[in-house]
């Protein structure tokens, strides 16, 4: 007899290794054999080993690699060539090709003005090019005199000399349409209307213009021009209101009017054609001939020698523009006319 017990029958069959534990032993290590063998056999060795332990139990396509950046393409650019930009439909910028420079441009008014315009996306068609030497228009509005109403008889006169800055207002915006007109600022308007340099050895001097008189350029010009003449007594009377008579011969000698062949029956329209002093008569008959004469509110009355009115010098200088074909002509029933 021995102390050592009976051995239990349950305890031996835990130790002993039982066949289909073997089995999936085997199983589990030719699984795992043949997972490493796929991994190592691939092209791409960098495999991930947190794809091989945790895999997607949906996805059976292969590792995606990662994308290699794309470089930017840097075009070739031959000497003296333009390279060509093409954008796509997402560039915040419009490009064009080079436009002229901006001196040479000059805003197209067909564009509507509260039609935003952004500075990214400016086209040939929003501008209007100025070839070399063209002048561009300078002509503004005429100005709106507060005392010149749209329906008074000279306005359309007023409008145009005074879009030239042949005429001008006052301070207050005001015209003074029927303010009589001195022979200072009747020299002055000729200055503005026909614009001609006074040689300086052509001034005159007189007895009542001092060198320092407002007017004294403006005189000498309508001196050496041939629109006015000074008095027997060497003055101009540059502050005396100058009569209608007086504006018309101005008119007419300075623009060199032929007289008429028959002077009388052109000064025949008028209803006191006999207050016409004679020297004059010559001379109102040649401007009568070139429209020049502008009477209102009858045009049959001339009234020689009533002071001209401010409206009046410019209806009359206007037509003098019209006559020389500076300015386009405006009907108008003050203006005399004859038949031909």
């Amino acid at each position: 007899m021995t102390d050592i017990p009976p051995s239990d029958p349950k305890s031996s069959q835990r130790n002993t290794l039982g066949f289909d534990e073997f089995l999936g032993i085997l199983v589990a290590f030719s699984t795992i054999g043949l997972i490493l063998f796929w991994s190592f056999s691939r092209k791409d060795s960098s495999w991930n080993i947190n794809g091989l332990l945790l895999p997607s139990p949906t996805s059976s396509a292969p590792p995606v690699t990662p994308a290699t950046p794309r470089q930017p393409v840097v075009p070739f650019i031959v000497p003296g060539v333009k390279p060509t930009v093409t954008p796509s439909p997402t560039d915040q910028n419009t490009f064009e090709d080079e436009l002229p420079p901006v001196s040479n441009f000059a805003p197209d008014q067909s564009q509507a003005e509260d039609e935003p315009t952004s500075s990214a996306t400016i086209t040939r068609q929003q501008y209007s090019v100025v070839a070399p030497g063209e002048k561009l228009p300078t002509i503004p509005p005429p100005l709106a005199f507060t005392d010149v109403p749209s329906e008074f008889w000279g306005r359309r006169f007023i409008d145009v000399l005074s879009s030239r800055g042949i005429t001008k207002g006052f301070p207050d915006y005001s015209f003074r349409p029927n303010q009589p007109v001195t022979r200072a600022e009747f020299a002055a308007i000729l200055q503005q209307a026909f614009g001609k340099r006074v040689d300086s050895s052509s001034t005159t001097n007189f007895k009542d213009v001092s060198a320092q008189f407002w007017a004294i350029p403006a005189i000498n010009q309508s001196i050496s021009t041939g629109f006015l003449k000074g008095y027997p007594d060497k003055t101009f009377q540059p502050e005396q209101k100058i009569p209608r008579v007086q504006v018309l011969v101005a008119l007419a000698s300075g623009l060199n009017l032929k007289v008429p062949s028959s002077p009388d029956k052109l000064l025949s329209v008028y209803k006191d054609a006999k207050e016409i002093p004679k020297y004059a008569l010559d001379k109102v008959a040649a401007a009568t001939e070139s429209s020049l004469v502008v009477n209102h509110p009858d045009p049959q009355t001339f009234a020689p020698n009533q002071e001209a009115t401010r409206a009046e010098v410019a209806a009359m200088v206007h037509q003098a523009l019209v006559r020389m074909g500076k300015l386009q002509p405006i009907k108008s029933q003050s203006i005399v006319t004859v038949p031909r």
